[in-house]
């Protein structure tokens, strides 16, 4: 049995979950959201606790278990709380604003970076050089995060660039010169 899998999950209070079949819809007071889950688990919710069981013991069925489970959580987390990363933008003269719903960036390059802002991400820039991402699907919220990362990852020679919060960037000690 999946360690993962096995735990029950906690509804909260103010999260309502509907199960039609293999959907799974969540509904909180950030918001909603919903998936279809894979054939070879089934969720079922007695009393305020929802529990991902498999329906056969098929090395698909016991590979998809752990993470359906963590799937249905965190959908669970985000409807309740929601989810936030933080980015940090190091390097002279690179920074960021917000505009409207869009993130405009000036890492370096002749031009700036626009970046729009997926449904249900909201964009945040406190200081000129820390990004807030945040929303209810903690998928949407990493992946639109890795994206503004891509934008200008952090270089191992002077450590400028985009990086999360609390990243370490392993630094190069570069060219001795001549003695």
């Amino acid at each position: 049995m999946s360690r993962i899998g096995k735990r029950p999950i906690q509804i909260p209070e103010k999260v309502t979950v509907t199960i039609s079949g293999q959907k799974v819809a969540v509904k909180g007071p950030k918001g909603e959201l919903s998936r279809v889950l894979p054939a070879e688990v089934e969720v079922v919710q007695e009393d305020g606790t929802l529990y991902v069981n498999r329906r056969n013991e098929s090395r698909l069925a016991r590979q998809r278990h752990g993470l359906c489970r963590t799937l249905v959580s965190n959908m669970v987390d985000g409807v309740s709380q929601g989810f936030q990363k933080r980015l940090e933008i190091q390097g002279v003269g690179y920074r960021a604003q917000s505009q409207g719903k869009n993130l405009t960036l000036n890492v370096g390059y002749s031009n700036p970076v626009q970046i729009p802002a997926p449904d249900g991400i909201q964009l945040a820039v406190e200081g000129n050089t820390n990004v807030i991402v945040s929303g209810i699907d903690k998928e949407l919220v990493g992946n639109v995060s890795a994206r503004i990362r891509a934008v200008r990852p952090p270089e191992p020679y002077k450590g400028k660039g985009i990086r999360y919060a609390g990243e370490f960037v392993r630094r190069k000690a570069g060219k001795a010169g001549k003695k």
